[in-house]
């Protein structure tokens, strides 16, 4: 922790403390160290407020980078700190406004203030003629209003990166030719509007030679006019735009490691554009435009190539190999290739992810793309890590070849017409964290051996022809960190696997009560780019696409098996679920009590099965849950009662005869809810039928006093001539017209009674 006092520290000129695991608040006697001119408490875990600095006015650097620091920075004087050149205070949660006084210190070169709640509008500011600004970082804040012209008058500005912010109104490129030395300019996701309609006139050579130019989600219609005479552009994003038509021959002029053109509405290339002076490493990104013709045109020898979601219409090149021997990263998925995959695609050996997914590929799946997934330290490969060959029309089997080296962490080969089994081969594939074969004809025993994959996080058998119990030997290393299991629509049988439910651990909640952090699973590229990795669920009746899992994200389909026996008590234990289905089996018994323990729970789908028994009580406190579907069971007594549970329609609970309560029919007085049933007390060993005397105690007193009544009249004569006076005493007395009438009838009347005795 940081000392409160450091008081006999007065004469130190150096405070250098980065990465030491520093908690707790900075101490304001900090600010009191007048001699300080350098003080670095980057990277600790540092809470609270910035105490003044404003005595410090011999400070050239300062360092508080990555900690929790929070509150506002207007505390101190900055106009105090003449001295200071470097501010590093990123990656922490400050906010409020900044000090316009500190982009007009005369000695600061650099200000980093990225990555923090900073919000408000930046007004306009004086500039010194001695501004020695190089560096401004204001990204990833809460800024808004318009961006100051004054940040386009720092003529010795080399770096502006001022992307994910709340920027608004209009900028005029052409403001950047006063910045001569400028470099690197970042405007990216604001609500800007990038024009470039001033440039008719205008000396481009003036302009200055850009190295990175970002201006994703600007509003572009078109490339700008300037980038034709650069000729240093490494680094150029301007995806999320609304630019159409062609990619300009002059782009592929251009030196650039970085090309990102993603997510607009580009139709066509310039025929020269393989013929390009790209970097042999550019990061190439075309994905989610209109592209369309032959792809061979646009193949270049880069490590990042992303042809995905465009109208690719032929098949895939056989030369495809020639352009790929130095390619990380490929993907044409999305598309509408169709034919076979060729077999020079296996040429590149230096593949981590290979990606033909949402095509019409048919064919059979090449062995070699299996063997590419064999990693081989001598001669640099590190081995195919995703392939993802989904949504197409391959057929024949999955080839077993995969190696003893096997890399591979992502295979993905859901719906399309593959059959036979699942090959044993896969086993070695020891760092495999997401299988998806759903949606073939595969016709197996349900894998146990791949239980030795201790890294397996997905496992998607759904919609093929897998048969049989789920009967495995089972350890504690047993898919520790599956998260997503599915294995609806097949006819597997038996019991429910109940030790599975006690070790799949990743799906419950730690024992400190908190789930696990929050991340997303994929696979990382060198040069900092990863993979996404996804999945498709269904829930609430819905195939739903998780494009991004979440590591948190936990479900479990068993739905329409031949699953048959009790739901085990110890799928309770599974804290962190949120989706659990289990309809369209033949499962028995009641369901159990523990279910209620799921307080993460959002989908509950036990429909279409033999259930018995009341609903528990306990059901009835699952706040979260958004679908409840209990229906075409033999349920019985009344709804429970929750602020959740009574939201639901009559269609989750239809066709359970004995069901009653909200939304169904009212249940009446004579039902009790389930949390009333008497149970045993005691030591009672009579499991036998037991008679609740109490519940019957009204219909036995009124058949014995019937008795009373109906058994004198039937057999006693004397009885009944006594009780019918004395009953037509009482009515005429109340209705004295029915007196006249039988004093009219009286000759007759007890003849009549004569003749029934």
């Amino acid at each position: 922790m940081m000392p409160a006092s450091i008081g006999n520290l007065k004469m130190l000129s150096t405070m250098e403390l980065p990465g030491c695991n520093l908690r707790g608040s900075i101490p304001n006697s900090i600010g009191s160290l007048a001699n300080l001119l350098l003080l670095d408490l980057s990277w600790n875990q540092l809470s609270g407020s910035i105490p003044s600095l404003s005595m410090l006015k011999n400070l050239t650097d300062l360092d508080l980078s990555y900690n929790n620091l929070s509150g506002q920075i207007s505390s101190t004087n900055w106009e105090n700190l003449s001295n200071l050149a470097n501010l590093w205070l990123h990656d922490n949660l400050l906010e409020g406004t900044i000090p316009l006084s500190l982009f007009s210190l005369p000695s600061l070169q650099l200000a980093l203030l990225s990555n923090n709640r900073f919000s408000g509008q930046i007004s306009n500011f004086p500039v010194v003629s001695s501004s020695q600004l190089t560096e401004l970082d204001l990204s990833n804040n809460r800024l808004a209003g318009s961006i100051p012209s004054s940040f386009f008058k720092l003529q010795g500005l080399q770096l502006l990166t001022l992307s994910y912010n709340n920027f608004s109104g209009t900028l005029e490129l052409s403001i950047i030719q006063k910045l001569g030395n400028l470099s690197t300019l970042d405007l990216s996701f604001n609500n800007i509007l990038v024009d470039d309609g001033f440039f008719r006139n205008i000396d481009f050579t003036s302009f200055p030679q850009l190295v990175e130019l970002r201006l994703a989600s600007c509003k572009l219609r078109k490339f700008p006019s300037f980038l034709k005479n650069q000729s240093n552009m490494l680094a150029l994003d301007l995806s999320r735009n609304q630019i159409q038509r062609e990619i300009p021959n002059w782009i592929s002029k251009l030196p650039l490691q970085l090309l990102n053109l993603s997510h607009n509405s580009l139709s066509e290339v310039d025929a020269s554009f393989g013929n390009h002076n790209f970097s042999s490493e550019i990061l190439l990104d075309l994905r989610s435009n209109q592209l369309q013709g032959d792809i061979s045109h646009m193949m270049t020898l880069a490590r990042y190539m992303d042809y995905s979601e465009n109208r690719f219409s032929s098949v895939i090149p056989a030369n495809i190999g020639n352009f790929l021997s130095n390619t990380l990263f490929f993907s044409i998925s999305g598309n509408c290739f169709h034919g076979v995959i060729p077999e020079s695609i296996c040429k590149g050996k230096q593949l981590q992810v290979l990606d033909l997914s949402n095509n019409s590929l048919s064919g059979t799946v090449p062995q070699c793309l299996i063997a590419m997934s064999q990693s081989n330290i001598s001669v640099d490969s590190n081995g195919l890590g995703v392939l993802n060959l989904k949504r197409n029309n391959l057929t024949g089997t999955i080839p077993d070849v995969f190696s003893v080296n096997c890399a591979l962490q992502t295979l993905n080969l859901n719906k399309n017409l593959l059959q036979g089994k699942i090959p044993k081969s896969l086993a070695n594939c020891k760092m495999l964290n997401v299988l998806d074969v759903g949606n073939n004809g595969i016709n197996d025993s349900f894998p146990c051996w791949l239980s030795t994959i201790s890294s397996l996080q997905v496992l998607v058998l759904r919609s093929n022809k897998f048969c049989g119990p789920l009967e495995c030997p089972v350890s504690n290393e047993t898919w520790p960190l599956l998260q997503i299991v599915d294995l609806a629509s097949n006819k597997f049988s038996g019991m429910l696997p109940e030790t599975f439910f006690e070790i799949w651990t990743a799906m419950m909640v730690g024992k400190s009560g908190a789930p696990a952090a929050l991340d997303f699973l994929n696979y990382n590229i060198p040069f900092g780019a990863y993979y996404q990795d996804a999945v498709t669920v269904t829930s609430k009746g819905l195939e739903l696409e998780l494009v991004k899992i979440l590591t948190i994200f936990t479900s479990i389909d068993f739905s329409c098996n031949n699953f048959e026996g009790k739901i085990p008590e110890v799928t309770g234990g599974l804290t962190a679920l949120y989706i659990l289905n289990l309809s369209h089996n033949s499962l028995v018994g009641p369901i159990p009590s523990s279910l209620g323990n799921l307080h993460n729970l959002e989908s509950l789908d036990l429909s279409t099965n033999n259930l018995s028994g009341n609903i528990p009580q306990q059901l009835g406190g699952l706040n979260f849950l958004s679908t409840l579907n209990l229906s075409h069971n033999q349920l019985e007594g009344r709804i429970p009662k929750g602020s959740q549970i009574q939201t639901f329609t009559e269609d989750s609970f239809k066709d359970n005869k004995g069901l009653c309560g909200t939304p169904l029919k009212d249940c009446g007085s004579d039902v009790q809810p389930p949390s009333s049933v008497p149970t045993s007390k005691g030591n009672n060993s009579d499991n036998g039928t037991k008679i609740d005397w109490n519940l019957i105690s009204v219909e036995v007193g009124v058949v014995f006093g019937l008795a009373i009544v109906i058994l004198p009249l039937l057999f006693w004569k004397r009885w009944r001539i006594w009780y019918y006076t004395r009953v037509d005493s009482v009515l005429f007395r109340f209705f004295p017209r029915l007196n006249q009438r039988g004093r009219n009838r009286g000759r007759r009347a007890p003849r009549t009674r004569e003749r029934r005795i």
